[in-house]
């Protein structure tokens, strides 16, 4: 079978992705949540027009030079002011509603009290400190749309409309399971030929940033039954199931001939480098990824493959990240069959490379902060610009 390219998988997986569930969610608990409807505000905002400074509140045309205003009122926020009696000047606070018949506000370090009132020492404009009602929000607008990771400034924009609870979508259970009989866990006695399982606490931490509910099945033992029987188990428990390892084509590698005898196996070898061989499909009608062994294989597969159909999964309205560009303090001579993923390091602008880009080279991973992308055929030399990915945006 001949090796696809990243994109073309890309926009399969993503319309093959079938949105999950939704629940209302208390907006306290909302954060990091991907809004499923569109919240129209109910009210403007401000509700009324408001000081936007400590002062007083007047109408220009009264103003007559080196004459006091009578101080008419008192106003401070939260409190229903009277209309202003011509000729006076009311003493306001910042976010105090503008009284009928003022038509600005100066600001207290621009007046002079006296006991016969207030003298104003500039010429202010109409309007001058005044933020009208709705400026920032108008009533039957779309607050935040449907689709967006909420974030604590989108909390703040819907309670300022009186929205105490929206929908969401709900936390997508997702199974993890760890394959191969050299794998034990931290904490475990190794032995010969043995290795610590990194995959599953770096899997589980991804799926744990991006808001999933993780069912962690262990490590499963290198057989076809035990493997048939823990995928089995995790189509019934999980919304998606991840494995890491067992893809390849080895005799030990059970994962791909487990899931065609199951179920259906929709993606098998990408064009990619890291992680070629990358497994999709379905057990029971639940989506299924089989993602490399090698923990750097494993890192970019999830980032760039399984991150963006869980949160297309949940709805949100762009889930691929955002390609930048910088400039490379590095050259890349050898032209590549597969579409590379180097471990980089991106400051001020500049893209320096770790010197091990080894598929199982971790470290490389924890020493970067983004992914310079390299397209099949391509070199370049020092100085030139190319596409890379931020961890940041891989939410990493």
């Amino acid at each position: 079978m001949a090796l696809r390219p990243v994109a073309e998988v890309q926009a399969e997986l993503l319309a093959d992705a079938s949105l999950c569930g939704d629940e209302r969610c208390d907006l306290n608990a909302a954060f990091g949540r991907i809004l499923r409807e569109d919240i129209v505000a109910a009210t403007d905002v401000p509700p009324a027009a408001n000081s936007a400074m400590d002062g007083y509140a007047l109408r220009v045309a009264d103003l007559a030079e080196g004459r006091a205003l009578p101080i008419s009122q008192r106003i401070a926020a939260g409190h229903a002011p009277d209309a202003l009696l011509p000729g006076t000047a009311a003493r306001i606070f910042t976010g105090a509603v503008i009284p009928p018949g003022a038509d600005c506000v100066v600001a207290q370090e621009d007046c002079r009290r006296s006991d016969e009132g207030v003298e104003v020492a500039i010429t202010p404009a109409t309007g001058q400190h005044i933020r009208p009602r709705g400026q920032d929000i108008a009533k039957g607008a779309v607050v935040v749309a449907r689709g967006r990771k909420l974030g604590a400034a989108d909390l703040g924009l819907l309670a300022s409309v009186g929205v105490p609870a929206c929908r969401v979508a709900k936390r997508l259970k997702v199974a993890l399971m760890s394959t191969g009989d050299e794998l034990r866990e931290p904490g475990e006695a190794l032995g010969t030929a043995q290795i610590y399982n990194s995959n599953r606490p770096m899997l589980a931490a991804l799926i744990s940033a991006m808001g999933g509910e993780l069912i962690d099945l262990g490590i499963i033992p290198d057989t076809a039954e035990a493997t048939a029987e823990a995928l089995a188990q995790a189509a019934e428990l999980a919304d998606v199931v991840i494995s890491s390892g067992g893809v390849s084509v080895g005799e030990e590698d059970h994962v791909k001939a487990q899931i065609e005898r199951l179920g259906e196996l929709k993606v098998w070898k990408l064009a990619i480098k890291p992680g070629k061989p990358l497994a999709y499909g379905r057990i029971a009608g639940v989506p299924f990824f089989g993602l490399p062994g090698n923990p750097v294989s494993s890192f970019v597969t999830f980032c760039l493959l399984v991150r963006p159909y869980l949160l297309a999964m949940q709805g949100i309205s762009d889930p691929m990240p955002d390609v930048v560009q910088a400039t490379v303090d590095f050259e890349w001579l050898k032209p590549g069959s597969r579409q590379e993923y180097l471990r980089v390091r991106l400051k001020g602008g500049v893209l320096s490379l770790h010197p091990q880009q080894s598929s199982g080279a971790l470290s490389s991973v924890a020493w970067a902060n983004a992914l310079a992308i390299v397209p099949p055929g391509t070199t370049f030399g020092r100085g030139e610009v190319i596409d890379c990915l931020s961890f940041a945006e891989l939410g990493a």
